[in-house]
């Protein structure tokens, strides 16, 4: 009998979404070679879950931040937050996949075309709304300074960034496959796969830290360390005893450095000082020791303290210790309000650490900031503490950015800053600063921490603006003051790891003058934020950013308390601190 052949069965709906036969999507997504085994990925290769995420923290980067940014920044942090996006994206898709039990399933076109659609409406208003959100922080601190190429080039620059980070992610994965793949020859997959991502982590921990990280601080020491051989133009070497460098003076002049010269050989002269004072005035002495000036922090300080008590230092009514920033800079806003102030019956003394910028020192150096602070303070404080009660001089601390942080080193907290020092003026102190994060941190109630108020203001204030009335207003403010300066937009100041998961209460807070109330905290992009903010912090007009000029007039006059100083005279200090900047 002739068999007849039987129709097949036809099988019933796949278990997927996508209405295809079980395991379609899979075969998609995951591209088979002839032999049957995986095929590799192409470098361009995306995934729909990476680019969502991708396209929704680079939305957010268009967000405001501290302070204006051109195109070209604006780009990098898009770029930076973009890759962020796109592996939390990939990782979101991942842990779902876990959950739901299931391979990788390539998006139906109508996906991307829902994508794309999405990015173009999206990456339109967010870019809107960023020009018009860097239009008001312009406004608001008068900034002029605008590029309409680099805004324009911005998206590129975001997907350059994007690409060679996705890339770079990539390339570890392929080395973390191909260390697995050699190891499982003599060990289990499981070991093989924990032990080359512990390989490749380390390689890549060593590479940035030992290979960029150190061989970009090394090129910039050693070109930064030849700049300090030379000498600012228009500065020439004392021809007065008073300073270091010049006759009689225990630091020779070429020790000093690039900023040490500076800083000996500029300063308000004796008839600067007399017309601002309307009477005589005395010649300020400053002390000053380089790099090259002794072998390490101890030997300098004990230099320039030599060179401070040959020069008549501590015969003078005011003596100030100043912790300079990275290169050895002492900001010229700070000491010659101080000897205005003083009418000139001043002593400063000061100590280089490194030969590196303030921003990068403040990667760094920052042990060598402490631990000069301490050495200095405590080689002029044993010196003083030899003289009888009614001749020591009034004692006075300074220190701006990495510089408070050097000069808060040598104290253990508020009374030890009010019993061992007459006043203390510490500006734009960084957010790791030990002794700030403790006055703000423990800070009273109610007060804000863009303006903390701690302990009643009995010894430490702080203040955006010190001519007007330093909160708490109205509270006893006797014996040794301690001020902190520090503006609401300054990143140096408020830049903390803690932004990538943590929201500040300063952004909590009702903004401060030059901030935007439109600002708020992102997880990871608020810190990007930041973080690219603080290379540029001095790039924007006086009274912003980590920019200080005329505050310390009134921040000097506030600490030093000077008799016969009028509203009349701050002003017209004002206006000599400001030109000469």
């Amino acid at each position: 009998m002739k068999e007849v052949a039987m129709p097949r069965a036809t099988p019933g709906p796949p278990d997927g979404p996508s209405g295809e036969e079980p395991g379609a999507d899979e075969k998609s997504a995951t591209p088979q070679r002839g032999d049957g085994r995986p095929a590799r990925r192409k470098l361009t290769h995306v995934t729909l879950p990476g680019c969502w995420g991708a396209l929704l923290l680079a939305c957010l980067s268009f967000t405001p931040s501290l302070l204006p940014r051109d195109g070209l920044i604006q780009g990098v942090i898009s770029g930076i937050t973009a890759a962020i996006g796109y592996g939390l994206g990939v990782l979101a898709a991942f842990v779902w996949r876990a959950f739901a039990d299931r391979e990788p399933r390539a998006p139906r076109r109508w996906a991307w075309r829902v994508f794309l659609v999405a990015a173009i409406v999206l990456l339109a208003v967010s870019i809107g709304f960023g020009q018009y959100w860097q239009y008001e922080i312009r406004k608001l601190m008068g900034v002029k300074d605008y590029s309409v190429l680099l805004a324009v080039l911005s998206p590129l620059i975001a997907a350059l960034v994007l690409g060679a980070l996705v890339v770079t992610g990539r390339g570890l994965r392929g080395a973390y496959r191909w260390a697995a793949k050699r190891l499982g020859r003599w060990i289990g997959p499981r070991a093989a796969r924990g032990v080359s991502w512990i390989l490749v982590v380390a390689l890549a921990y060593a590479v940035v830290t030992g290979l960029l990280l150190d061989g970009f601080v090394g090129l910039a020491n050693a070109a930064f360390s030849l700049r300090d051989t030379k000498t600012p133009e228009g500065v020439q070497q004392p021809m007065t005893s008073a300073r270091s460098g010049g006759p009689g003076s225990v630091v020779p002049w070429d020790s000093l450095g690039w900023q040490g010269r500076s800083f000996a050989g500029t300063g308000p002269s004796t008839a600067d000082i007399a017309k601002f004072v309307h009477h005589p005035a005395d010649e300020p002495i400053r002390a000053y020791a380089g790099l090259a000036s002794a072998d390490d922090a101890e030997a300098r300080a004990a230099l320039a303290v030599k060179d401070l008590k040959r020069a008549g230092g501590f015969q003078r009514k005011n003596l100030l210790v100043v912790t300079t920033t990275g290169s050895g800079w002492v900001d010229p806003a700070s000491v010659d309000s101080f000897e205005y102030l003083s009418g000139g019956d001043s002593a400063t003394a000061a100590v280089q650490y490194s030969y590196l910028p303030s921003w990068i020192s403040y990667l760094v150096d920052q042990s060598k900031a402490r631990e000069t602070g301490r050495a200095l303070f405590d080689a002029v404080y044993e010196e003083w503490s030899k003289l009888p009660p009614d001749k020591r001089p009034r004692l006075f601390v300074a220190g701006e950015s990495l510089g408070s942080f050097g000069g808060e080193a040598a104290f253990s907290g508020e009374f030890d800053l009010r019993n061992r020092t007459a006043g203390t003026l510490f500006v734009g102190p960084p957010n790791f600063n030990t002794l700030f994060r403790e006055f703000s941190d423990h800070r009273e109630a109610g007060s804000p921490e863009i303006q903390p108020v701690y302990k009643d203001g009995r010894t430490v204030r702080f203040a955006d603006d010190p001519a007007a009335e330093i909160p708490p207003v109205g509270r006893p403010w006797e014996g040794s003051r301690v001020l902190y300066l520090m503006h609401p937009s300054d990143p140096i100041v408020w830049w903390s790891p803690r932004l990538i998961f943590n929201k500040p209460e300063w952004i909590a807070e009702a903004p401060g003058r030059d901030v935007l109330k439109s600002m708020f905290w992102i997880p990871f992009v608020t810190f990007w934020q930041v973080t690219a903010d603080l290379p540029f912090s001095t790039g924007v007009p006086a009274g912003h950013g980590h920019t200080y000029t005329s505050e310390y007039v009134d921040g000097w006059n506030a600490v030093l308390r000077p008799a016969g100083i009028t509203a009349h005279d701050l002003a017209e200090l004002k206006k000599i601190i400001a030109a000469g900047d």
